[in-house]
C-alpha cells in the first residue's frame, strides 16, 4: 500500500492534531496520529480521549484502496518539519511499519493497529447552528483569559456557553474575576442551552479557528460539542456539572463611574506592578477628582507610583485588586477608552468599553 502527498499540504493538519496528543501517555496508542485515506481524501486524527481534533487534506493521486493506520504523532511532524518545503513525501506501509521515503531520506516508523485507536462517540446534537470563524474566535479570545486552572471547583476549569433565541454567550471565571462576551446572531440560534466546555478543548480551538469569515458548524450535544470547518473538526467532552449564576454576579447599581484612556491606564497599571507583591500582585487605586493614582508596594518596601488623568467627579475612593487582572481585561478590550464602574472599596468593579460593547468584565477588590 503507497501513496504520496506534497509536504507543505501534509504539514497543515498534521500540525492542527499534534497539539492534542499529550507528551506522556498511559495508553501508548494515545501518542499516535490516525491516518485515514478514503479515495483522493485525506484525514489526520489526534485525540487525549477528551479533546479530538482531525484535519483534513486532498491527494492529487487517491488510492483505489481505503487505508487506516497509525503512527508516532510527534515523530511524524518532527519528519515533515524537517524536509525541505516543497518535496513530495512518499508513504508505504511495509510489514506492520510505515516507510516514509523523500529524496534520499528514508525514515520507518512503528505502528499500532487503527481499531484500537480511540473514537469520540457520537451522542444526539441537540443544536447546531453557524457561525462565523472570526466571531467565534472573538467570543473565545474575550473570555478565555479568566477561566480557571486546576481549580478543584472542576466546572470553573472551562468556559461556559449559553445559547437563547439568537444570542450566543461566553462566560469564563475563576472565582475572582468574570469574562463574558456575547454575540448576536442574525437569526435564531436555539432555545435555552447551557454547557461547559473544558479548558483544553477553548485552548485547542483558539489555537484552530482564524479571524475570517468562513462559516463554522456547531453541534451542542448533551455530551459533546462538535465545531466543524472545511479544514478541521474539533470534538470536545464537555464539564458535567453546574456553572455559577454569574447574572448575580456583575455589579448593579455602581456610583462611581470612572472614564480613562485604555491604553495609557494598561501601561501605567504594567508599570506599577513591576513593584508589587509577586505572590498577591495587589495595587491601590486612590481616586479623587480628574486622576486616578495607582500604587503598588513590595515586602523589600519597595514602591511604585503612577498618576492617570481620568473623567472622575465624586467622593475620593481608595480599592485595591490583583493589577494581573486588570491587565488582562484591558489587553483584550479594543475600544479607545474604558468604563470602569465601582460602588465601594468593598465592591467588585465592572470593566467595559465606553461606548457599550458586548463584553463584560468584573473583578473583585483585594484587601490591602
Amino acid at each position: 500500500m503507497k501513496f504520496s502527498i506534497s509536504r507543505d499540504v501534509l504539514l497543515k493538519p498534521l500540525q492542527l492534531v499534534a497539539g492534542v496528543v499529550e507528551k506522556r501517555q498511559t495508553l501508548p496508542i494515545l501518542a499516535n496520529v490516525l491516518i485515514v485515506i478514503d479515495g483522493d481524501n485525506l484525514s489526520l486524527t489526534g485525540t487525549d480521549l477528551e479533546v479530538e481534533i482531525v484535519g483534513r487534506a486532498t491527494l492529487e493521486n487517491g488510492l483505489s484502496d481505503s487505508l487506516e493506520i497509525t503512527v508516532p504523532a510527534k515523530k511524524l511532524l518532527d519528519i515533515c518539519k524537517s524536509l525541505p518545503d516543497g518535496v513530495d513525501i512518499n508513504f508505504a506501509v511495509d510489514d506492520q511499519k510505515l516507510v516514509v521515503k523523500s529524496g534520499r531520506s528514508k525514515f520507518t516508523l512503528s505502528t499500532l493497529a487503527a481499531s484500537d485507536f480511540p473514537n469520540v462517540e457520537d451522542g444526539d446534537q441537540a443544536l447546531k447552528f453557524r457561525l462565523k470563524q472570526g466571531e467565534l474566535r472573538r467570543l473565545i479570545d474575550r473570555t478565555a483569559f479568566a477561566m480557571a486552572q486546576q481549580d478543584v471547583r472542576y466546572y470553573l476549569n472551562g468556559m461556559l456557553w449559553q445559547v437563547s433565541g439568537n444570542k450566543f454567550t461566553a462566560v469564563a471565571t475563576d472565582g475572582h474575576r468574570l469574562a463574558k462576551c456575547e454575540l448576536l446572531g442574525e437569526s435564531e440560534l436555539g432555545s435555552l442551552h447551557s454547557v461547559i466546555v473544558p479548558r483544553k478543548g477553548v485552548v485547542e480551538l483558539s489555537r484552530l479557528l482564524s479571524e475570517s469569515e468562513e462559516d463554522v458548524e456547531l453541534s451542542i450535544g448533551t455530551n459533546h460539542v462538535r465545531v466543524v470547518t472545511d479544514g478541521f473538526t474539533l470534538t470536545s467532552k464537555l464539564v458535567d456539572g453546574k456553572f455559577p449564576d454569574y447574572e448575580r454576579v456583575l455589579p448593579k447599581g455602581g456610583t462611581k463611574v470612572i472614564y480613562g484612556e485604555r491604553d495609557e491606564l494598561r501601561q501605567a497599571f504594567s508599570r506599577t506592578s513591576i513593584l508589587s507583591n509577586e505572590k498577591y500582585r495587589g495595587v491601590r487605586l486612590l481616586l479623587s477628582d480628574g486622576a486616578m493614582k495607582i500604587v503598588a508596594n513590595n515586602p523589600e518596601q519597595e514602591e511604585a507610583e503612577e498618576v492617570v488623568n481620568v473623567d472622575y467627579q465624586g467622593e475620593d475612593l481608595e480599592i485595591g485588586f490583583n493589577v494581573s487582572y486588570l491587565v488582562d481585561v484591558l489587553g483584550v478590550l479594543s475600544s479607545e477608552n474604558t468604563k470602569i464602574t465601582l460602588s465601594d472599596s468593598n465592591s467588585s468593579a465592572l470593566l467595559e468599553e465606553s461606548e457599550g460593547g458586548d463584553s463584560m468584565y468584573v473583578v473583585m477588590p483585594m484587601r490591602l
